[in-house]
């Protein structure tokens, strides 16, 4: 979603959990409870006005994933107090624990290209943004391409 208007961290897990139901058919409190109890834990701020809350789903079967572009940006207690526009919301399968954390590497190796960032912002159109998600390549890893 690009232009998105949260208020709030509650609020930004409201739409996604709205999201998630629409698409995935997951529980709307299911999805907004994960994101709550993994807040509690510390803050999903990367910094950089970036953040990636995420969370585990029991009976989810794969990784589902969604980009917001939020504007006006929000307050998200990230390290460097930042407030953040850009956020890419996760959920894994309960027990997916190498799958989590290979998705969260890879998510955050891509949201610290400031040059994609830059792009992100810039832009207001929702093909492009999602080209700019799926065409990104690391420029670290033997130029693999990121799997959303």
């Amino acid at each position: 979603m690009v232009d998105l208007d949260a208020s709030s961290k509650n609020q930004l897990f409201e739409q996604a959990g709205e999201l998630f139901e629409a698409n995935s058919k997951l529980s709307k409190r299911a999805v907004i409870d994960s994101f709550i109890s993994r807040e509690k834990l510390g803050s999903t701020g990367l910094g950089q006005g970036v953040a990636i809350p995420h969370g585990r789903i029991k009976n989810l079967t794969e990784a589902v994933g969604a980009f917001f572009k939020l504007q006006p940006p929000i307050a998200f207690d990230s390290p460097d107090n930042i407030p953040v526009s850009l956020v890419f919301v996760l959920l894994v399968p309960a027990h997916a624990t190498d799958l989590h954390l290979e998705i969260l590497g890879e998510l955050a190796e891509m949201f610290c290209d400031k040059s994609l960032r830059d792009k992100l912002l810039a832009s207001h159109d929702v093909q492009e943004t999602y080209q700019l998600l799926t065409q990104w390549v690391s420029h670290d890893a033997d130029n693999r391409t990121t799997t959303l």
